[in-house]
C-alpha cells in the first residue's frame, strides 16, 4: 500500500519557518494518482485542511487562514510533497498530517475530510 511519513515538525517562534515533507512510498505513478492535502490537529480543536494539491499540474488550494503564508509543492522524483510554512503564527500550532485522495478535484478541495491513506503527524510548536 501507499504510505505516507511525514516530517520536519519541531519548535518555532512567531515569523519563523519550517519546511514540511511528506514522503510517498511506492511507484511514481501511484503516488501522483491522488491529491495530497494537508491537515491540522490543533490542541483541543477539530481537524481542519489546510492546504491541498492536485494529481495533474499541480493546482493549489489554501485555508484563509494559511493563505499567502503556505506554500505546498511537489518533487516528482523524490515522490514528495512539501508544505514551507513562513511567519508562523501561535494559532498555526498541532500535528500536521498529509492524505491521499484518490477522487480528485480541480482545484482540490482544501476541506474534504474523506482521504484513501494518512500519515502518522508530525508535530508543530509555534511559542515563545
Amino acid at each position: 500500500q501507499l504510505r505516507l511519513v511525514e516530517s520536519g515538525g519541531g519548535y518555532v517562534q512567531p515569523g519563523g519557518s519550517l519546511r514540511l515533507a511528506c514522503a510517498g512510498s511506492g511507484f511514481t505513478l501511484d503516488y501522483y494518482a491522488y491529491d495530497i492535502h494537508w491537515f491540522r490537529h490543533a490542541p483541543g480543536k477539530a481537524r481542519v485542511g489546510v492546504a491541498c494539491i492536485t494529481n495533474r499540474v499541480g493546482s493549489t488550494n489554501y485555508a484563509v487562514s494559511v493563505e499567502g503564508r503556505f506554500t505546498i509543492s511537489r518533487d516528482d522524483a523524490k515522490t514528495t510533497v512539501y508544505l514551507q510554512m513562513n511567519n508562523l503564527k501561535l494559532e498555526d500550532t498541532g500535528a500536521y498530517f498529509c492524505a491521499a485522495n484518490g477522487h480528485s478535484s480541480y482545484p482540490c478541495e482544501v476541506d474534504r475530510a474523506a482521504m484513501d491513506y494518512w500519515g502518522q503527524g508530525t508535530e508543530v510548536t509555534v511559542s515563545y
